[in-house]
This record gives structure tokens, sequence and C-alpha cells, in this order.
């Protein structure tokens, strides 16, 4: 047993039931605290996974995450209060994982987990912790793991749903399990895959599957149980039905390099329609310029905040088509303006309409830079 592995007086009392646990016991603890783990991303996830790993008595706790918080945040990313909206998520997060255990060491890193630093960041770790939301960050943590030769525990949620992994694990024959390009070789359309505040997520859901990646890398680390390596749970938070999906290697996958993975993940690049800018919109309404304004989003995104148009939620739309001016200009506009071009592109293949205008960065553009006093979300 090396110094930093020793546990103290303190130490012993605090971790006392990990201690009395069969199979876990002294050599589990002092293992954990000679671990190390890199969460990447400290939102929903991330926030479950870091509590849980800084309670347990991990070591050294890396976090790279360069968002700060915000108050939509709150209904799901436990680590925070009130008291932390705007400030970095990372610093916020390590204050409190101080807070809650004072033996352990945390390091922040503010900065986008890319191809150019990926692979220094992971260096120092044993066990990489993937607590994002996009698709380029997770192609970019698996293959900088697998380059690496770090296991990657793996976690995704929308609406209802959850997945769980651990990806590139050391097999006793020598072997590593399969990856998350065996599960995805390639990314799905961005389209089919709205983000959380488009879709919706169930709040407890991350804490559910966080606390299931923080089990995951207290287990690699520990050296117990069975880990979810060649496997993919799937859980529906709805039912709470839960499957557990065998993974097959993809044979002759390989990962050689980092690569552009916002270029690989980018779609191919839908039909253009015509845009105006929030200045624009804010001089003709000044004008009183006869035009129409549709907001294509959800009745309690309206009840947040609205320009006042005519609101036809997304699924509304194909039978809503004669309410919409055909002999003036119409303006459409959403959160981003994401789903009002989907709605202008749907329209002007189905209606033919040609008088239908995009706002280009929806609600959360007119927020910005023409009243910031408008709640955003």
């Amino acid at each position: 047993m090396t110094n930093r592995e020793k546990l103290d007086q303190e130490e012993l009392r605090r971790y006392a039931r990990h201690l009395a646990l069969p199979g876990f016991g002294m050599e589990g603890q002092q293992k954990l605290k000679a671990g190390r783990v890199l969460v990447i991303g400290a939102g929903g996830l991330g926030a479950p996974v870091l509590l849980y790993l800084a309670a347990a008595g991990v070591g050294r706790i890396g976090i790279v995450d360069f968002d700060r918080v915000e108050e939509t945040n709150l209904q799901r990313q436990v680590l925070y209060t009130v008291q932390d909206v705007g400030r970095f998520k990372a610093e916020a997060a390590r204050e409190r994982l101080l807070a809650l255990n004072p033996h352990i060491s945390v390091e922040v890193f503010t900065v986008p987990f890319s191809r150019e630093n990926a692979l220094e960041l992971i260096a120092p770790f044993d066990v990489v912790v993937d607590g994002t939301d996009n698709f380029p960050t997770r192609y970019l943590s698996n293959d900088a793991c697998v380059l690496a030769g770090k296991p990657l525990v793996y976690g995704s949620i929308f609406r209802f749903e959850g997945q769980a992994a651990v990806f590139n694990h050391l097999l006793e024959d020598g072997q590593r399990s399969p990856n998350y390009r065996d599960i995805f070789p390639t990314p799905p359309p961005p389209e089919l895959v709205p983000n959380c505040a488009e879709g919706g997520v169930l709040g407890v859901l991350p804490g559910i599957i966080g606390s299931i990646q923080a089990n995951e890398a207290i287990k690699l680390l520990a050296g117990i149980g069975e880990p979810l390596a060649g496997k993919l749970l799937v859980m529906d938070a709805a039912n709470l039905a839960t499957r557990i999906l065998k993974i097959p290697k993809t044979p002759g996958l390989e990962i050689r390099e980092l690569i552009d993975y916002e270029q690989f993940c980018a779609p191919t690049p839908p039909a253009p329609v015509r845009e105006i800018s929030v200045q624009e919109l804010q001089g003709l309404l000044a004008q009183n310029a006869d035009i129409q304004l549709i907001d294509v989003r959800e009745p309690y995104e309206y009840g947040i905040a609205n320009l006042g148009g005519e609101l036809i939620p997304p699924g509304e739309i194909p039978a809503s088509a004669a309410r919409i001016a055909r002999d003036k200009m119409v303006v459409f506009y959403c959160r981003s303006g994401k789903r009002s071009a989907e709605a202008i592109r749907q329209l002007r293949q189905q209606e033919g309409l040609d008088n239908l205008c995009n706002l280009r960065g929806g609600i959360l553009a007119w927020a910005r830079e023409i009243d910031p006093s408008m709640k955003q979300y």
C-alpha cells in the first residue's frame, strides 16, 4: 500500500459502509482513493456522476465543461443552486464536491473538449465518463479513448428514455470490448434527434442514468462486479421497462486518428428558406407593416416568452394551412429558428407557399439583440 492509497482515521469513518461491504472492503476503497476519473460535461448526466464519485471517495476527479449555469438547468442538474446561475459549471461543481468530500482533489477545465486537446486531457485519468449531449463530442470522446486505451462510461437521455454502456473496456483475454462506433457507425440526422430544450427530458431521468454511470465507473476502478461492457442498457422511465442489449464488435472497424467531428456529424444541408433578421422584423412591426406572425412552438413555450404571433404548434402545422395568409409576408419563428424553418419547408412542399419567411435565430436572437429583458429558456 502506498501513502496515496492509505486511509486515515476520518476516511475510515466516512467510508465505513464501503469497508463493511463484502467483496469491496478496504482494498476496494483504496483503489477508489487511487482512482482518477475524467467527467466530460457537468450537466444533467455529469451532475449525479460527479456527486456520487466524490461521495464514494474517488481520489482525483477531472471536470471538462465550459458552459455556465442557466436557470433552466436547475430542473435536472442537481449540483447547482439559484446562486450558481451565471457561474462556470465546472467551477461551481468543484466547490460543491469539495464541500461534500474534502479528502479528494478536483481539477476543472473550462474549455471545449476538442480533438486538439482530447488526448492530452484524458491521458492522466484511468476512466472517462461521457456526460455530453451532442454527437460530435460523443464520437470524439469514444475515438480518443480507443486511441488512448481508456475505458469510456457512456450515457445518454432523451425525453423518457435513457441509455448506458461501458465502451473499450480491457477484457481478460487482452481484447477491448465494443465501442460507440460498433453501435452507431454514423450519426443520425440531427433533425431526427432534437435537443433537450426542444424535445424535453424528464428531470429525474439524468439522475437515474448518471447514477448508473457512476456505478459503472466505481466498478471499473474497484475491480468489482460485471461492467456493462459489450452491453447497452436501455431504460424507459415512463414505465420503468429496462432492456440490456448485446453489442457485437464490427469486423474491420479501426480508429486511427481524431477527425473533424463537426464535419463528420454535419447533415446534408437542407433546402434554404428565406430569412429575416430580428432587426428587420422590429422595423416592420414599428411601421405596422401588413405581415402575419406565426409562432411554431408549444403552448408552454409561448407562455414563457412570445412576440405576439399566432400560435400553431409543430404537430398542428399540416392541418392549419388554411390559417396562413397567401397574400402577404408571413414570418415564422420558434425558439432558435430550426423548427420554424422546417415548418416553412413542409408548407412550401405541401401547399406551394412562397410568401413565408423565417426569423433568423428565433426568440433567442430577439431576447439577445432586441429585448434583453425577455425571458430565455
